[in-house]
C-alpha cells in the first residue's frame, strides 16, 4: 500500500514538473521599433504576429516600445526583429532597407538614425 501512495506521489510531482516547464517556454520581451503613428502599429504588429511562437505583440505608439511574449522554442526575439525590419520599420539591432523604408507610406516615414 505505502508503495502505491509513493507511487503516486511521484507521479504526480513528475506530471506537475513537466507543466510548469511547459509554461516556461514563453518569454516577454520589450524592445525599441521606430514609427509613427496608428499605421506603423499595425504593421508592426502584423509583422510580430507573422513569426512562429509569437504569442502576443504590442507596439505602444507614445514610447515606440514593441512587446512581445514568444515561445522559445519556436523562434527568438531576433526572429520578431528581422520581421518587422522586412515589414520597413527599424530596430536597434535590424534595420529595413532603403527600398522597403521608401515604400511607407509618408506619416509612416519616421526619422532614421
Amino acid at each position: 500500500m505505502k508503495n502505491i501512495v509513493l507511487g503516486m506521489m511521484l507521479l504526480f510531482v513528475s506530471l506537475s514538473t513537466q507543466a510548469q516547464e511547459k509554461k516556461n517556454k514563453n518569454a516577454k520581451y520589450t524592445f525599441e521599433v521606430n514609427g509613427n503613428c496608428e499605421q506603423c502599429q499595425k504593421r508592426i504588429q502584423k509583422a510580430a504576429f507573422s513569426v512562429s511562437g509569437v504569442k502576443s505583440a504590442v507596439w505602444d505608439e507614445e514610447s515606440h516600445n514593441l512587446t512581445v511574449i514568444l515561445n522559445e522554442e519556436k523562434s527568438s526575439v531576433l526572429d520578431v526583429k528581422k520581421a518587422v525590419a522586412k515589414a520597413g520599420h527599424d530596430t536597434e539591432e535590424e534595420k529595413t532597407t532603403a527600398d522597403v523604408y521608401d515604400k511607407l507610406p509618408g506619416c509612416c516615414q519616421y526619422e532614421r538614425k
